[in-house]
């Protein structure tokens, strides 16, 4: 009787990535229909709560361990969250914690099923190449905070996650418009076996968006931090311009991360 020869770590590797694969595929199914057959009967309090569940999960699929920092500081009222931006799931941290509407490049309107999500969830879609059109979106933005959060990343495109780039300062207007006060969120990525930053995560150049999910699914045992900052107001007597809004949280998320 022939003995069985043990699976070589290629072929474990390979399985676990089927598997993983077809984890993500049902989870995507699950939130379609959500969003087809659940939304349209469901308050806003419940819809963040399928968000929160959702994107927790996919997480988890992932195998990315959340931690926040600072979550306290966060109030009920809207406010306007500022973050560095590495990843596509960036997002799906900050909505594993706290539910809310992003900005979005116009690129994302194009991705396949995440995109249609993306839109159906109520983000707002930016062209990062048109400083008219960011202006334009302003009052898009200013009207959503009267009644929900909203989050944006004013870098304008995606990094390692070494540095924070220059803050474009256009959408950071809205917040002035609304009046309402402005958190900086520090977004870093980690290796739980080391502690040590990753730039496994980062989302960058040409990179394709199935590229990228397979790098992450080859590589496990990742962790995210969030790390929510002290608010800015635009009420107080010393208010910063949207530029001087820009810069300071910028420097804030600069030395966090």
């Amino acid at each position: 009787m022939n003995e069985q020869k043990p699976l070589q770590a290629e072929q474990i590797s390979f399985f676990r990535l089927l598997g993983s694969w077809s984890r993500i595929g049902v989870h995507v199914l699950a939130g379609i229909f959500t969003l087809c057959f659940i939304f349209s009967w469901i308050d806003a309090q419940s819809k963040k709560r399928h968000i929160q569940k959702w994107s927790a999960h996919l997480l988890a699929i992932f195998e990315i361990e959340l931690k926040v920092y600072g979550g306290q500081l966060l109030p009920k009222s809207p406010y306007l969250l500022v973050a560095n931006h590495i990843s596509w799931l960036d997002i799906h941290a900050i909505n594993s914690y706290h539910p809310l509407r992003f900005v979005a490049k116009s690129e994302v309107a194009g991705w396949p099923i995440f995109g249609w999500m993306a839109k159906q969830l109520g983000t707002v879609f930016v062209r990062r190449e048109s400083a008219r059109h960011a202006r334009a979106v302003v009052g898009e933005i200013a009207q959503v905070l009267q009644k929900d959060s909203i989050c944006i990343f004013p870098e304008g495109t995606s990094s390692l996650g070494n540095m924070v780039l220059p803050f474009r300062p256009n959408l950071f207007e809205a917040a002035l418009v609304a009046q309402v006060p402005l958190y900086p969120l520090a977004i870093r990525y980690v290796s739980r076996v080391t502690g040590e930053k990753t730039t496994i995560p980062a989302f960058v150049g040409d990179m394709g968006l199935l590229e990228s999910m397979v790098q992450v699914l080859k590589n496990p045992r990742l962790g995210v931090e969030l790390h929510f900052l002290p608010p800015i107001s635009p009420t107080d007597e010393d208010a910063l311009d949207r530029k001087q809004l820009a810069l300071y949280s910028q420097e804030c998320i600069s030395r966090q991360i």
